[in-house]
């Protein structure tokens, strides 16, 4: 077993463990009335802190590629990424803990029997402002007919009074609506999946072991779905480690 002080040193060379937090995925992270972060990657990162019996300094920054940028500078030492290739040049992954995926609900008159169809018709699609799926949506074809709404419940309500043909949203989520309205569906394929995992600084070889463990364990006893269900997120979306 790896010394627990080797680990320490490794995880938070300066005393305290720096967990870097990309503002720009709010389905992970966000703020509460007083400003402070809130979100799935800030408990993780107090759980890891805690496992570890280490302080917790909380690292902002409002997009991902600031996150990934600036893994070389001494500036954090874990992170929440979606997996990337470019990215493992500089941070150790582990395997992801959940696979979020996008879909659009159609309403009962809306004639798209498939994503695609919906996107080139050009018909009105409600999405939530800032939403991770939002962010990913207002780069893709179909960008022009997104209405953009506050909140799901604005968005439930333009859909149910015939403003949008089909609303964006987390695909579980989406689910559960559609059943709650008689010809109502989710149109597949998916838009989009983020696969999320946590990540360390390349060069802490006993650090990165650990932290694979660490989110691994937490995913096999049901830790990782607690987590999601607290922050309105399906545990269904959690992913399991594989063997």
């Amino acid at each position: 077993m790896t010394d627990l002080a080797l680990l320490r040193r490794q995880f938070a060379p300066s005393g305290a463990l720096r967990a870097a937090l990309n503002h720009g995925n709010r389905v992970l992270v966000g703020r509460d009335d007083a400003g402070t972060a809130i979100g799935i990657s800030v408990d993780l990162a107090r759980a890891l802190a805690a496992h570890l019996d280490l302080p917790l300094e909380l690292v902002d920054y409002n997009r991902a590629v600031d996150v990934s940028n600036s893994a070389t500078s001494d500036a954090w030492d874990v992170c929440f990424l979606a997996v990337d290739p470019d990215r493992a040049a500089t941070i150790d992954f582990t395997e992801p803990y959940v696979a979020i995926e996008g879909c659009y609900l159609a309403s009962a008159g809306c004639s798209a029997t498939d994503a695609a169809e919906l996107v080139a018709s050009g018909a009105p699609v409600g999405t939530v402002t800032g939403s991770a799926y939002t962010l990913t949506l207002v780069r893709q074809p179909g960008a022009e007919a997104l209405v953009h709404f506050p909140d799901i419940f604005a968005a439930l309500e333009a859909l149910d009074t015939g403003r949008v043909a089909a609303i964006a949203g987390i695909g579980t989520v989406m689910e559960a609506e559609a059943a709650r309205r008689p010809g109502a569906r989710t149109l597949a394929p998916p838009f989009m999946q983020i696969r999320q995992a946590m990540a360390i600084v390349k060069g802490r070889p006993e650090a990165a072991a650990e932290l694979r463990r660490f989110i691994a364990e937490r995913a096999r006893s049901g830790a990782v779905g607690d987590i999601l269900e607290r922050h309105g997120v399906s545990r269904a979306c959690a992913v399991l480690p594989v063997g």
